[in-house]
């Protein structure tokens, strides 16, 4: 492998990824999870890499950036060095998929530095990502709305992309983080899923209907009360699924707070993402988002942060500096 001639530095931008719900827990028909998600418009990640003497990782979320870069070079049986920079990162196990954003831009920096291949499920089998949902591969691939099919028993592949549809430009996403203490990590989430029952078959396959018949034709009606409603009954009944875990359909405290009271303040759709505290809300146009986001804001006060905006028309973003 060779380090790429006259760009020094590469820096990799992608976003928090929204998962709206996963589509089978049981397994039955051959394949695990699957589900639908979406970049979130912020929070984002940013980093940089460029060749070094050794392995130096610093700044933000550092130690776990250097486990993502180890994996990937022994992947490749790499041995050069290199420097990577952690200048911004998401909020660790708060329900948006930061350690597979972190691993995909670690490992696509480094990719760019060593001219390998770019694409996304390669980096997150590269760096021991994607073995259950595969929305945030997907999601730093690409923007618009995600539709992954899930994992083949027994195997490492990542789940194949199945849909990707554009949202509507007027479409704005409200994502609040709540500052709870993570209770989800990579541990315990390994632990919980062990733990589920598994789901009712008439449900499984509502979820199904529901997203086939009613989500995705809806976003390219750009029908957002029709999405909207399909959205928050997905989320209704997948976080009945996991409700034996995490102590009700949504997290309780302020995500399950807010999930409630953003559909009262006007969201056509509401859910939370992943295990929490991350939850969302969408509405129609920039003045309901800054409304609803105000709200939002009001009601946390110091206890999280909202973000607020379009969702994103484009996966992680990738620049160089020293031509």
């Amino acid at each position: 492998m060779t380090v790429a001639s006259g760009t020094p530095t590469v820096f990799v931008d992608t976003a928090a990824r929204l998962h709206f719900g996963v589509l089978d827990l049981r397994g039955s028909l051959g394949r695990w999870f699957g589900g639908v998600g979406a970049a979130a418009p912020a929070p984002t990640l940013r980093l940089s890499a460029c060749p070094a003497d050794s392995l130096i990782v610093d700044g933000e979320d550092a130690e776990r950036a250097a486990t993502f870069a180890r994996r990937f070079l022994e992947h490749h049986g790499l041995t050069r060095g290199v420097k990577i920079r952690v200048e911004r990162s998401l909020p660790p196990h708060a329900g948006l998929g930061s350690g597979t954003q972190l691993g995909l831009a670690v490992g696509r920096a480094l990719a760019e530095v060593f001219t390998l291949p770019t694409d996304a499920p390669a980096i997150a089998r590269a760096v021991g990502r994607g073995e259950r949902s595969a929305i945030g591969t997907w999601t730093f691939a690409g923007g618009g709305l995600v539709l992954e099919g899930g994992r083949r028993k027994e195997q490492d592949a990542v789940g194949p992309l199945l849909a990707r549809l554009p949202f509507p430009s007027t479409w704005r996403a409200v994502v609040a983080v709540p500052h709870v203490t993570p209770w989800m990590t990579g541990a315990a989430e390994a632990d919980a899923f062990a733990r589920l029952p598994s789901p009712p078959d008439r449900e499984v396959e509502r979820v199904a209907h529901l997203v086939l018949m009613a989500l995705l034709p809806a976003l390219v009606d750009a029908d957002l009360v029709t999405f909207g409603g399909a959205l928050s009954a997905i989320q209704e009944i997948t976080g009945r699924w996991f409700a034996a875990v995490q102590g009700g359909t949504f997290a309780p405290g302020p995500s399950e707070a807010l999930v409630r009271r953003m559909a009262e303040w006007g969201a056509s759709g509401v859910g939370q993402s992943s295990w929490g505290p991350a939850v969302y809300g969408i509405v129609e146009g920039d003045e309901a988002g800054r409304r609803l986001a105000d709200r939002v804001r009001e009601a946390l006060g110091e206890g999280g942060t909202v973000h607020e905006g379009p969702f994103r028309t484009e996966g992680a973003r990738v620049s160089r500096a020293g031509f």
